[in-house]
């Protein structure tokens, strides 16, 4: 008898064992081959991160700027001087970057989101608490201390010379604020993260939460129709996250079946409006990420928008196979090349990731392994607010 139990109890286990393995891999594999394949970065990064001291938005300003010294400044990457009156309102030039722009608050930002990534990747990996500690230094500087904070809002966001002092698109620069949250959300239950901190940044999101949803710049950049709508909602789902408005997640989903996917995507799982820019293969690439990454925020047991799928076939699964196979093979690109930055994408791009953790498709993360993990290029970088994916699964 006891034999026949012992035998049973294992062919039991090996059935269990098959089935699991038929759909998909043990939780929390790509977690661990991501740990594999980043841990040597990780921690030189996080290393570098405790050597680092707090610079904000006080720390530099523009003439240009019609804000105060704690508001982000920023101006429209493609608008340029008019040749034909220099000293006039800039003039737009889609897709040409003018390197003479103003753009210090925002390379802050992305040095902060590097930062709190870098250290609560460390923290992750070893538990150690220097890396909260740190991180708190930054956190504080930003979001607390009133003599280094920044306001939470983007009035003055991607202006315009002679047009606008602040534009609704400026919104976007801000996504590089999600791993900060994120960091936040992942260091928060460590002694080392002090309640009254954490208290104060919570705060200081729920304001910019506020803002976004109620201050006529926001609600514009809600309903946009293309990458700025994603990159809105995309954002304030990882603020409203660390905030834990439950509702505000919900509403954002909502908005992700109803309006951004089916009204963006093609039924072939192209984003037209994308490609019909003067960058089509870098736009294409950074809307599918910021829709990827609305997936891996939202996506719970009950409401898996992985699994989600428009009455016409519409799905991000689908928008990740038909841009997978110029991201393996970029010669098979059938649009015109960027007009600036074409050499330099792909990167190791989050969709990839994040899409072969959801539908276990072994050859994306494969693609994503070989690609650069660490860009250098400011313009890759600012179309990549995901630098510090393990903080993520």
């Amino acid at each position: 008898m006891k034999r026949i139990i012992t035998n049973t109890f294992i062919l039991c286990f090996f059935l269990l064992s098959t089935a699991f393995s038929a759909f998909g891999p043990a939780k929390g594999t790509i977690e661990k081959e991501t740990e594999a394949v980043l841990k040597k970065q990780i921690l030189e990064e996080a290393n570098w991160a405790m050597k680092q001291k707090p610079v904000t938005v006080t720390a530099s300003s523009s003439p240009r700027s019609a804000g105060e010294k704690h508001d982000f400044f920023s101006e429209a990457d493609y608008f340029w001087p008019d040749p034909k009156n220099p000293d006039g309102p800039y003039i737009n030039r889609d897709g040409l970057t003018n390197p003479d722009n103003f753009l210090e608050h925002r390379k802050a930002m992305v040095r902060l989101s590097k930062i709190i990534g870098s250290l609560a990747s460390g923290y992750k990996i070893t538990g150690d608490e220097k890396y909260v500690k740190q991180a708190v230094v930054h956190l504080k500087a930003w979001f607390v201390n009133k003599e280094t904070l920044m306001n939470p809002n983007l009035l003055y966001a991607q202006a315009v010379k002679g047009k606008f002092t602040g534009r609704n698109y400026g919104i976007i620069d801000t996504i590089h604020l999600m791993e900060v949250a994120q960091g936040a959300l992942i260091m928060e239950k460590a002694k080392a993260f002090d309640k009254e901190t954490a208290k104060a940044v919570k705060k200081w999101f729920a304001d910019y939460v506020l803002w976004l949803n109620t201050s006529k710049p926001g609600i514009q950049e809600k309903t946009v129709k293309n990458n700025h709508a994603t990159c809105w909602a995309m954002q304030v789902a990882s603020f409203a996250k660390l905030c834990g408005y439950e509702n505000m997640l919900d509403s954002i989903k909502t908005n992700f079946k109803t309006n951004l996917l089916p009204n963006q995507m093609a039924v072939d799982g192209s984003f037209p409006l994308e490609m019909a820019r003067t960058k089509p293969y870098g736009y294409s690439i950074f809307n599918l990420d910021a829709m990827t990454m609305l997936c891996q925020i939202l996506s719970s047991p009950k409401d898996n928008l992985w699994n989600f799928e428009t009455a016409d076939g519409k799905s991000i699964k689908k928008g990740i196979a038909y841009l997978y196979p110029f991201i393996a093979d970029k010669s098979k690109w059938t649009l015109a090349t960027d007009v600036m930055y074409w050499n330099n994408w792909p990167v190791a791009q989050p969709f990839l990731l994040f899409g072969a953790n959801a539908y276990n498709e072994k050859s994306w993360l494969n693609t994503w392994k070989k690609l650069d993990h660490n860009p250098q290029v400011e313009e890759v970088i600012r179309n990549l607010p995901i630098r510090n994916p393990l903080i993520w699964l």
